[in-house]
């Protein structure tokens, strides 16, 4: 294998000459998890001293939502455990092991629980957000994997997180300039996360007010009426098997799943609303086309009424009027009377139909291309953290 100029081999890959190769253990002064109190949820208190379980540590980030607080006399039972600015925090057990977050002020003077795992650095030798972006990395987490027999993902010993190695950096410098590129591309990530979070509420807000004509846009009155789903369109079944499908198929074939499969052959050729009749109950689709059909999958067709009115209408109320997913169900698949008798608050003209579905697509377009960005700008980070952390982009 050919190394540029520059550039050396080591253990963890091709780095930059003037940088090292050092465990975990090297860099740190502390290795360790807490305990969880005796007596267990019956310390946990709503305010005192904040008490961090594995829950509270994501990817990257801190999630107090749900934070719980210890009484100072419980945290003086274990006070080697107590939190400094700056240790990073590691998930140690269960499905979450690996996440690992930075302590900030909030969590100071706190403690952990025995499913996470303190990792104090020894600050002259590296950057608690450097470290925590390494272990965060295809580089960190193909480590953690490693140490799982089978893949089972049991539980990380203090040895083993000791002995993960990293490429670092010669100066503390180029390490925390290396952690602030990624750390402002998760400032924007999660700006557009937030406004994602956001639209999605103004959506929430109006189709409760919109699809119920409990506000009227400017200039339409009178009164709206109900009908039956059954009278406003026809619902038929598909006719194909679930296993009908080819991958390398022209035409989409929807089945009872979140996604679609495609097939060599197509049954309808119209403008439709499909609706899974069992899976993943209630779930629907919108094509306009040629597509296949799977025989407990609903296909609502020939529509009366403005069909994207009618799509937001049962986006945002069917599964909730037919109770679908809620404790004691009566509905564990859909039949087809719940839907032809499935009734339906329509507008007062059809204009008014036009114009509602109107604003509430707009919405969804305006969070489609937020998501379009989220997604690129996660993709761009990954790539960030691949250059970044290995030296084949320096910053200082």
């Amino acid at each position: 294998m050919t190394v540029k100029a520059s550039f050396k081999q080591t253990e963890v890959g091709t780095i930059p000459i003037d940088w090292e190769v050092k465990n975990v253990g090297d860099v740190t002064q502390k290795v360790g998890s807490g305990i969880t109190p005796r007596g267990g949820k019956s310390n946990y208190k709503a305010n005192g001293r904040p008490f961090v379980r594995s829950q509270n540590v994501g990817w990257g980030n801190l999630r107090l939502q749900d934070m719980v607080f210890i009484e100072d006399e419980t945290h003086a039972t274990f006070q080697s455990t107590e939190l400094l600015e700056g240790d990073v925090l590691l998930n140690i057990t269960g499905a979450s092991i690996g996440r690992s977050a930075v302590v900030n002020h909030m969590l100071v003077g706190g403690n952990v629980n025995q499913h996470v795992c303190i990792i104090r650095v020894v600050k002259d030798a590296i950057a608690s957000e450097y470290i925590n972006y390494l272990l965060l990395s295809h580089m960190g987490q193909s480590q953690v994997d490693s140490f799982q027999a089978g893949g089972n993902r049991e539980g990380l010993n203090f040895g083993q997180i000791r002995s993960i190695q990293f490429p670092i950096p010669p100066t503390k410098a180029e390490q925390e300039a290396i952690a602030k590129a990624l750390s402002d591309a998760d400032a924007y990530i999660e700006s557009l996360e937030k406004l994602i979070a956001k639209k999605l509420l103004i959506k929430q807000g109006a189709m409760r007010e919109l699809l119920t004509g409990k506000r009227r846009l400017p200039g339409f009155s009178g009164s709206w009426s109900k009908q039956s789903l059954g009278k406003i369109c026809q619902i038929v079944t598909g006719k194909k098997d679930v296993n009908e499908g080819n991958p390398n198929g022209r035409f989409p074939f929807f089945t009872c799943s979140r996604s679609h499969t495609y097939s060599d052959t197509y049954t309808f050729d119209t403008q439709a609303i499909l609706i899974a009749g069992n899976g993943d109950v209630g779930n629907l689709h919108y094509y306009s086309g040629r597509f296949e059909a799977y025989q407990r999958t609903y296909v609502l067709h020939e529509f009366t009424q403005n069909v994207q009115f009618l799509w937001h209408h049962l986006n945002a109320h069917l599964i909730a009027s037919l109770g679908i997913g809620t404790i004691g169900s009566s509905i564990p698949y859909i039949k087809k009377e719940n839907l032809t008798e499935y009734m339906v608050d329509i507008p007062a003209t059809p204009l008014e139909a036009v114009a509602i579905a109107r604003i509430l697509s707009d919405i969804d377009k305006e969070i489609k291309t937020l998501k379009d960005k989220l997604s690129k700008a996660i993709q761009l980070k990954k790539g960030m953290m691949q250059e970044l952390l290995t030296g084949r982009i320096r910053l200082v």
